[in-house]
């Protein structure tokens, strides 16, 4: 397996993270949902929201080289790496409690992905 494969991997899952994390903050920030003129002038000048559209947007540029370059079959499974990097966004970013149970089942789905690209 080719580390510029890994590389690339890693920093896709990344950007998917930080557009799903600074959408989170978006939607936080829009406040409860009206139809009016206020509530989407907000969310179209959040920047958080504009910066979620752009991670996605690179991150989906990314997964589009990936595509063209390697094999599907070893590829997608290593997007698994996202979960670890998600759940290291809910416990530092949000502050949320992340319990064992979690950091195990993503060990072990992270293994089973050793075993699919091997």
């Amino acid at each position: 397996m080719s580390i510029i494969l890994i590389i690339l991997i890693v920093v896709q899952s990344v950007l998917l993270v930080a557009a799903q994390s600074l959408l989170k903050i978006s939607v936080e920030l829009f406040g409860k949902f009206s139809w009016s003129w206020q509530y989407f002038k907000t969310v179209f000048t959040t920047w958080q929201f504009a910066a979620s559209g752009i991670c996605a947007l690179a991150a989906m540029l990314v997964w589009m080289y990936v595509l063209k370059h390697y094999q599907f079959s070893v590829a997608y499974p290593l997007l698994s790496i996202s979960y670890i990097i998600g759940l290291l966004s809910a416990q530092f970013i949000f502050h949320e409690v992340v319990p064992l149970t979690r950091w195990i089942g993503v060990i072990i789905v992270m293994i089973g992905v050793f075993f699919i690209v091997k």
